[in-house]
């Protein structure tokens, strides 16, 4: 990250050694992807093309539901604020890794380190609560159709979106602040590609059980409470679902959801494979593997989901294109 914390940096350079003989560090190396280095440039051109195509995609949809005046409803807003976020969430790491697999010293500074974490861990914690915020808005689309406007009104909505942008900003900036207030010694090498949580502890010179306790009781309670409640919903969705007496309406409705569903398995199944396995079960290749599909595979394929198995997106898509092609002709 281009960003310096240089509440950070103070804090690490007033305590020069620790134990007399080890060095406390300034800056942080990446292993990234080190042992690949006949593939960086390949490496480069994915990532870079994964980036664009997420940016753009979101973009697009952003601006789709904006000028879309059927779109504006709380499904599509609560779209909005996890495109906005996708966005976010990606920009705060892939461009770093960019220009790490194009230069041989890839360095960066404990406060720029506490920043990227900063950020990562609050979108990361915010996506979690928005998804359930989305299951709610689809819980009452198709279990309370004829309430829907009462219940999801915009009062309503903007309280939730708030709501999970708030817990995300507060949890994680607690958590991340308990992490990045530790010492740090020795060469400082992450093995990683860039500053996530349990990279980052194991530089610690300090015993750090007790903060991992921490960290993997947070997730359970922050990651796996949304994940509940989506669940919780799903169940009271699939019975409303098999009520229904006629396949068209019962297709209808599950095509309501089923953009979310399939957003919800990818990322759930990537954060839950990351931060809740057992640590002696993390390996930086797997951590690394894992890494690449929450932070670049999962953002890029959301705007893709959105839009192909969504019809009304579509519709309005054509919509645009329309009248842009009689805009041309005029």
């Amino acid at each position: 990250m281009a960003f310096i914390s240089e509440a950070a940096c103070e804090l690490f350079s007033s305590q020069p050694t620790i134990n007399g003989n080890q060095s406390l560090c300034t800056k942080f190396t990446f292993v990234a992807f080190s042992s690949l280095e006949e593939l960086q440039l390949v490496l480069f051109s994915v990532f870079l093309i994964t980036y664009l195509c997420t940016i753009g995609g979101n973009l697009i949809i952003i601006s789709l539901i904006l000028i879309t005046p059927a779109l504006h409803t709380p499904m599509y807003f609560f779209l909005v604020n996890l495109s906005f976020l996708e966005m976010c969430y990606i920009t705060s790491v892939v461009p770093q890794t960019l220009v790490h697999l194009l230069v041989e010293t890839k360095t960066i500074s404990v406060g720029g380190c506490a920043t990227q974490m900063y950020i990562f861990a609050i979108l990361g914690l915010t996506e979690c609560c928005l998804l359930a915020a989305m299951a709610c808005d689809c819980f009452v689309a198709i279990c309370y159709p004829l309430h829907y406007t009462l219940f999801m009104g915009p009062r309503v909505c903007l309280k939730l979106a708030a709501a999970s942008w708030f817990t995300g900003v507060v949890v994680e900036s607690a958590q991340i602040t308990l992490i990045i207030t530790l010492p740090f010694c020795g060469a400082g090498k992450i093995q990683h590609f860039f500053c996530d949580i349990m990279p980052v502890l194991k530089l610690a010179c300090v015993d750090t059980s007790q903060i991992e306790t921490v960290t993997f009781a947070v997730s359970m309670l922050f990651i796996m409470s949304p994940c509940f409640l989506i669940l919780c919903s799903y169940m009271r969705i699939l019975v409303a679902i098999l009520r229904i007496p006629s396949a068209a309406g019962r297709h209808k409705a599950f095509s309501t959801c089923s953009s979310h569903i399939l957003v919800v398995s990818l990322f759930y199944g990537t954060a839950l494979f990351t931060y809740l396995q057992p640590k002696n079960t993390h390996t930086p290749e797997t951590d690394k593997a894992a890494a690449l599909m929450y932070t670049m595979v999962t953002p890029a394929l959301n705007p893709v989901i959105y839009t192909l198995r969504n019809k009304e997106v579509k519709e309005a898509f054509q919509r645009v294109r329309q009248r842009n092609s009689l805009r041309q002709m005029a």
